[in-house]
């Protein structure tokens, strides 16, 4: 089924996560409708996205500003943004190289899968974020995302009692997605850390859905437990996201762009196409988010680092 509003339609993707947004272009101004449709939609489900979007930096970030305020494009590689964007983060071989260094090697993780959702050791981790594709290769390279609301509501009743409560240290360097370079982010880590704790189950400021807000990138531990209970705790989440039922899979195309919902969707980064030396060129903006609040109306709490303010 679609919803149509004024040509707009958004088509589902997937049972719980991921729909298409048609009859709208991103290089002007979106008549109020559509932004409130838009926004009904990643309510729903968590991420949309847009095909044959053909638009620049400057046009992104006017698309950005209609939903919210538009942060730095990363809290550290703020040194490699483009000229005069600033909010303007580059994934692409070329932007890794170009930060880490060329001895730069993705290495793997002992959490298994790198699903995350960005920058969460901030004190207030972006609420949104915004992905365009420049240049993608002719195959590999999709983006999962995964709703973890669904996988919340997914687990029993006594697991979930038992998780309403917990809290959790997200830190930047919890493991090997910060530890790319070991000369930079090692500097970064220890002249610059970035770290808070979480409530384990947030509860959406706007939906008021429960979501598991722990990942296997930057969730160092659960406090307050043994490290053998957080270790078993974690796992159990872990698996629970990766779930394919609450999980979508996005083919990427030259103007295609992703709009996701960062506290209530976690995404995974393609590595099947790495050793095929294909160019993949994509640029991100994220938005200003708020503090998160758990399931006891708690908010979380600063270890190390400022908020993440508007650009």
């Amino acid at each position: 089924m679609s919803a149509v509003l004024n040509r707009l339609e958004v088509l589902p993707q997937s049972g719980w996560t991921g729909a298409e947004i048609v009859g709208v272009d991103l290089r002007d101004p979106l008549p109020q409708e559509h932004v409130e449709t838009i926004k009904q939609a990643i309510l729903k489900w968590k991420v949309v996205y847009f095909r044959d979007q053909f638009i620049n930096h400057a046009q992104q970030i006017a698309f950005g500003r209609q939903f919210g305020q538009v942060t730095p494009g990363h809290p550290y590689e703020g040194d490699v943004a483009p000229k005069d964007y600033p909010e303007i983060h580059t994934v692409s071989p070329q932007a890794y190289e170009k930060r880490y260094g060329k001895n730069y090697i993705r290495r793997g993780s002992s959490n298994g899968p790198a699903w995350h959702a960005d920058v969460t050791p901030l004190i207030n981790p972006p609420a949104y974020s915004i992905l365009r594709a420049e240049v993608v290769p002719a195959y590999s390279g999709d983006t999962q995302f995964t709703n973890v609301a669904a996988a919340y509501q997914g687990l029993s009743e006594p697991i979930r009692k038992l998780i309403d409560g917990l809290r959790a240290e997200h830190r930047f360097g919890a493991n090997y997605n910060a530890d790319r370079s070991d000369e930079r982010i090692g500097d970064w880590v220890r002249n610059k850390p970035l770290a808070s704790i979480h409530p384990v189950v947030r509860v959406h400021p706007e939906s008021g859905e429960r979501v598991i807000y722990v990942n296997p990138s930057f969730t160092r531990q659960i406090v307050d437990v043994s490290p053998r209970e957080s270790r078993y705790l974690l796992d159990l989440l872990f698996d629970q996201i990766q779930q394919p039922e609450y999980t979508d899979r996005f083919r990427w195309r030259p103007g295609s762009v992703a709009f996701w919902d960062n506290r209530a969707v976690l995404h995974l980064a393609p590595r099947d196409f790495e050793h095929l030396q294909f160019d993949r060129v994509l640029h991100r903006i994220t938005l200003v988010g708020d503090v998160p609040v758990g399931v006891d109306g708690r908010q979380s709490e600063s270890i190390a680092g400022e908020p993440f303010l508007a650009a």
